[in-house]
């Protein structure tokens, strides 16, 4: 398959690291700018859930927890069944610039999808990390 397996996205945020620790690993956080609410059992082994007011959820297993700079999960791609067992792993790393921090997400395992629900797969995925680092920064600026 000729299909990219990588989606990442890198941003400097005007925000310390300890606070966008907060926004990516937290209920509160996650419920806002990410889904519309969430739960999170922050260790490794640990669960999450995110939940969108038009329906769309999605459960999270934590697989990575090292407090403040690296915090990754796997989850379902959009658009495929519940109940299919291949998730993408994302992990967020967090680099402390200057007063601020680099945020740097890095989505991995497309590849594994079928060349039929690839595309939609990694498209929806690829615009909603543009869209949804916008709403972290919007949340962070905020808070």
């Amino acid at each position: 398959m000729g299909f990219p397996d990588r989606i990442e996205r890198t941003m400097d945020l005007d925000h310390p690291p300890a606070k966008v620790w907060a926004a990516i690993t937290s209920a509160e956080g996650l419920g806002t700018w990410f889904g519309h609410h969430a739960t999170i059992d922050l260790r490794p082994g640990g669960a999450a859930r995110m939940t969108w007011d038009h329906g769309y959820d999605n459960d999270l297993r934590i697989e990575r927890v090292e407090e403040p700079t690296v915090f990754g999960f796997t989850w379902r791609v959009f658009g495929m069944p519940k109940d299919d067992p291949r998730r993408t792993y994302v992990e967020f790393t967090l680099e402390p610039v200057g007063a601020g921090t680099r945020l740097r997400v890095v989505e991995t395992g497309f590849a594994q999808l079928p060349d039929e629900e690839y595309r939609k797969g990694y498209d929806s995925h690829l615009e909603g990390w543009a869209s949804e680092l916008g709403e972290l920064g919007d949340y962070l600026d905020e808070a």
